[in-house]
């Protein structure tokens, strides 16, 4: 499990006082960019593979409310990775300091190429690194299945 520390300033809270749920999202975000770093995926090796990670989805849950100038940890775990690395899955989990679990977050995302804008697997390096990831107990191998599992599909306005 990968563990990162903030601590809520002004700016992550709400009208209520409480950590805003665009906080949430945006520690979320910042945590997978240090894992993926830390695990040899640094922005500057992704940018010179020509690609780009993109969310699919991010659902929330939450438990406790959580207040300006209190740390929080983001945990980290990889739930989920296609063969071919174009799929990955991960549960955030957050905790204020005295260990009381705040919130939970299953998030799915894929690569893009960003050239073409089209979704495409790892390049061999980088697939060698992603088998290496710390994977959660639940942990599965992704299908293109996987990424439709909740139904939705875009209704245009016309």
């Amino acid at each position: 499990m990968y563990k990162k520390q903030f601590e809520i300033r002004w700016s992550d809270v709400d009208a209520n006082g409480h950590l805003a749920n665009s906080a949430y999202t945006n520690f979320m975000s910042h945590a997978r960019m240090t894992f993926f770093a830390e695990q040899g995926f640094s922005m500057k090796e992704i940018l010179k593979n020509g690609i780009g990670p993109v969310v699919f989805y991010e659902h929330m849950f939450y438990f406790k409310e959580s207040f300006i100038g209190t740390p929080i940890t983001v945990t980290i775990e990889v739930s989920g990775l296609s063969e071919d690395g174009m799929f990955f899955m991960f549960e955030h989990n957050f905790y204020n300091h005295k260990g009381e679990n705040l919130a939970h977050c299953e998030m799915q995302g894929g690569w893009i190429d960003l050239k073409t804008r089209k979704l495409c697997g790892l390049p061999e390096e980088l697939m060698k690194m992603a088998e290496k990831f710390p994977k959660s107990e639940s942990f599965k191998i992704l299908t293109k299945e996987d990424t439709r599992k909740h139904g939705v599909k875009p209704k245009n306005l016309v």
